[in-house]
Order: C-alpha cells, then structure tokens, then sequence
C-alpha cells in the first residue's frame, strides 16, 4: 500500500531552516515540506507560505487547512511569542520548547537567576529596571563591563563597554530611550568574561539529551573580529582545540543541569538548548542560553549529520532519545561563511542581483544554503542582511576552509561583504 507523504512546515526563512529543509529532503521517507516564509533557495526543496513567522493565529489555521502532521518552530521569536503552545492547543504536532521552557533565551534576566539557583558557572550580574540604579552600579564597578538588554533583540542587544560614558550612553539607549523597545524593559549588567567563545548545542526530549558537535561562531562584521555584532559571520565544526574532556565536563556543568532542573520547576525542554560558552581560565561558563538552533551553526551542523533528521525530531517529541544514536561523519570538519549586504548589520538595500551561484555548487563539497534571498522577474536578488552561507566540508579543517574561500569567488552581488578570516583564530590554537 501507497504511504501518503507526510507533511512538514518549517518556520522561519533563513539559512537554519534552508539547511534543516535540505537535510529532511534526504530523509528515508519522502516528505512534502512547507516553509513560512522561506525564501528563494527553500523554494527549491518545497513551497513558500506567505505568513509571517510571528503571525501564530494564521500559522496554526494554516497547519489545520492542510493536515500538517509536524511543524518545526525555528527563530527565537514565534517561541517566545507561545508558538510551541498554540499548536498544542489545538492538538497539531510540533517541535519546540514551550514559551516557558524558551525563557531561558526571551528573558536574559530569567536564565541568569535560574542559573544563580542551580550553581550553573556564569559571569557575576545585577539585573536592573531602573536608569539611575544602573547607573550607580556601573559608576561603583570594574571595566570592561557587559551590558544586556534582558528581551530578544536579534543578536545585536549586547554591548562591552571598555568606558563609563561608552556604558552610561548604552544603558540610556536602552533604558531610556528604548532603542529595543520592550527588549530593553530590563538589563542585565555582568562582569567581563575573557576567554574563547564557543558554541554549544544539545537536543533534549525533556528528560533525556544528546550533544552536538562542538562549534564556533564569528560574531562580529569585520576581520579580526571587530566592528558590531551580527547574528553570525561563519562557523566551523567542530572544533580542533576542543577535546572530549572538555565537552564532558560542559555536558555534566552545564547542559545535564540546564535539563534536569528545567524539568524540575516544571517547564521540561524539548528541543535544541544552545549554551554561548565562554572557554575562560577558570573553566567552561554560560554567558547566554538560546532555545534553537543556531543559524550558521544549523548550516555547519546538517553537513556533518548522517542521521535521518525526522528520526532525531521524533526521538525528541516522544521521549525516546536516550535509544537513539545520533551518527556523525567520521573525521570531517565542515564550515560556513556568511555573504552580506554592504551596510549590514547596519541599513543596507535589498534587490540587489546575485550571480555565480550555481558556478559555487558545483565546486567539490560546496553546498549554497539561501538566508535573505527572493526572485524578482526570474532573477536572484538579495532579500536581507545575510543573504547566502557557503558551506564546505573537509578532513582537515584547512582543507575545508580552502574550498570554502574558493567557491565564495565564484559569487557577487552588489556590496557583498565576508569575513576572510573564518576559522582562522581556531587553527592558530590548535597549532
């Protein structure tokens, strides 16, 4: 007998749910995938819906209307907004943590307090409501010092002030003046942490958990990693200078912890708990908690993953990870570099033409995961702040990055900035 396709929504339209779409499109059983909103490469894998990520009412009639059997609650937004809990509600499948259990992203002040209580090895914080408080306890306090606004503020509401005028003017900015508008309600203000930032992910059942590969974002804009932040310029995977005493001792001081005690104060977490880590001298610290999958992370990771994507989602959903044996490739690294608009993380134009993309792909181990990309009038065009990650995987790390940096020579596109140094701090330490 015919087995009907089941059908798959993906929400979000970046290079984490390109590359979560492209992955599935290899599962062993066929699937009819949705994207809302998607963009021009996932168009390739499936079809775009016109909704908005964060329009919850008009997703869950969607998912109604067409009998979708799962739906993959991506970005952090729609989980902060309850998406997880609207879907069950109606009693439509998903997978996801609860608008609970993703506090400990939505909310800076939450996770840090939930971590103050279980002994979870983080920076020393305040967390303040109030200008002049804040203020006065920057006035009283050491330099360089980290500011946050506590809500969601697309990776761009963290700064480190090296002065007290450079932190004064960012607290009124966000406190005052609401540059982030209620993201900013609260700030948290925490001691520096210096060391190497990695990244972390674990997918978790609720009860049960398994680790992903170590990996390492490039956060800021520019070469030797300054100018702003932006929500990732490249990632490599897994990391060289990370050794298994190392992701043990994150595993049992960090995520086992995060796991069991979210379970205990009532809001078990289902889904992909993403811990920033910073590597500092006194060992392994959080210095935030995501709720999903990172984005260039996300792209790295599906080029190292043989198991069936479904499989592990299913796994999550049903309790039944600790049976499941997640299988990577074996003595391969992979990496990913963002091509952005000129201007971004700044304003920066759209509908610029984009060209050499299938040139790209057709370099060895090259595959193109589409972030802010849409047709206009059967071309190309860029559609956002990232609009392609390139991505490449190798037996060495170099020998990854080499193909990467030659495939991105075959794109352009008006103002196209990257970062040519992904990866390049990684192997300095490892040697």
């Amino acid at each position: 007998m015919h087995k009907e396709k089941q059908k798959i929504l993906i929400i979000g339209s970046g290079g984490r749910e390109h590359a979560i779409g492209w992955k599935i499109a290899q599962s062993k059983e066929k699937q009819n995938l949705y994207f809302a909103p998607g963009n021009a490469g996932t168009l390739e894998l499936g079809a775009n819906v016109a909704i908005s990520a964060t329009d919850i009412p008009k997703l869950v009639e969607f998912a109604k209307k067409e009998k979708i059997d799962l739906t993959l609650a991506l970005p952090d937004d729609p989980l902060a907004l309850g998406i997880v809990n609207a879907f069950q509600a109606e009693n439509l499948r998903i997978w996801g943590p609860t608008k609970d259990a993703s506090e400990l992203e939505w909310s800076k002040a939450y996770a840090k307090d939930f971590m103050k209580r279980h002994k979870i090895p983080t920076a020393k914080y305040e967390v303040f409501t109030d200008f002049k408080k804040a203020k006065f306890f920057i006035e009283k306090g050491k330099l360089p010092i980290v500011i946050k606004a506590s809500g969601l503020a697309l990776g761009k509401g963290v700064t480190v002030a090296q002065t007290k005028e450079e932190a004064f003017k960012v607290l009124e900015d966000i406190l005052v003046n609401k540059i982030f508008g209620s993201a900013g309600n609260e700030v948290v203000i925490e001691e520096y942490l210096s060391g190497i930032e990695i990244s972390i992910h674990a997918i978790s059942d609720g009860k049960n958990y398994k680790m992903f590969p170590s990996s390492q974002d490039h956060k800021r804009i520019f070469d030797g990693n300054v100018g702003p932040n932006t929500g990732g310029m490249g990632v490599i995977a897994p990391l060289p200078f990370v050794d298994k005493a190392m992701m043990t001792r994150i595993e049992k001081e960090i995520v086992a912890p995060t796991i069991a005690k979210m379970a205990e104060e009532g809001r078990p977490f289902v889904g992909i708990l993403y811990p920033g880590i910073m590597l500092t001298a006194e060992g392994p610290k959080v210095f935030e908690f995501n709720s999903r999958f990172g984005d260039p992370e996300t792209q790295a990771y599906m080029r190292l993953l043989e198991t069936d994507f479904i499989d592990i989602v299913e796994a999550s959903l049903e309790e039944k990870l600790k049976d499941l044996e997640i299988k990577w490739k074996k003595d391969t690294f992979a990496c990913n570099i963002a091509l952005a608009s000129g201007g971004y993380p700044g304003s920066y134009e759209k509908e610029k033409v984009i060209s050499g993309v299938e040139e790209a792909k057709m370099q060895p181990d090259i595959v193109v995961f589409h972030a802010g990309t849409k047709i206009v009038r059967q071309d190309l065009t860029t559609n956002g702040g990232r609009v392609l990650g390139v991505s490449a995987i190798g037996n060495t790390l170099e020998e990854a990055l080499k193909k990467v940096y030659k495939a991105i020579e075959k794109i352009s596109f008006d103002g196209m900035q990257y970062r040519k140094d992904i990866g390049k701090s990684a192997l300095e330490i490892k040697n």
